[in-house]
């Protein structure tokens, strides 16, 4: 299943309906609903009559999250725990993964 590939340069548009979302992302109007309560940080503004409007960075979220949960396989608790996470948890993640390495180096050295 291929990602929806969409840039802010694609859209051209400030807002846009569920539908054409959904119509971006290649799935249902209901999928977005669902993630949109599953995703706190999708948050659409609504008209008065309660019709949702998105941004180009809630598209590109969307996006995200299609990519993690329809093509990588994420959970969608793994999805949102890797959405959350922020630059100073990706830098000790990459020191652990460092410190690793270099324990792996010197154990292969030992053989």
């Amino acid at each position: 299943m291929p990602v929806p590939n969409i840039h802010s340069d694609d859209i051209e548009k400030t807002y846009y309906k569920i539908g054409e979302v959904a119509a971006f992302l290649n799935v249902n109007v209901s999928l977005i609903r669902f993630w949109e309560k599953e995703f706190p940080q999708v948050k659409p503004n609504k008209t008065a009559k309660g019709d949702r409007k998105y941004t180009t960075s809630e598209i590109q979220l969307l996006q995200q999250i299609y990519q993690l949960v329809k093509v990588e396989g994420y959970t969608l608790q793994g999805a949102k725990d890797k959405l959350n996470l922020t630059p100073k948890d990706n830098q000790q993640i990459i020191q652990k993964l460092f410190t690793l390495k270099q324990y792996l180096i010197e154990l292969k050295s030992s053989l």
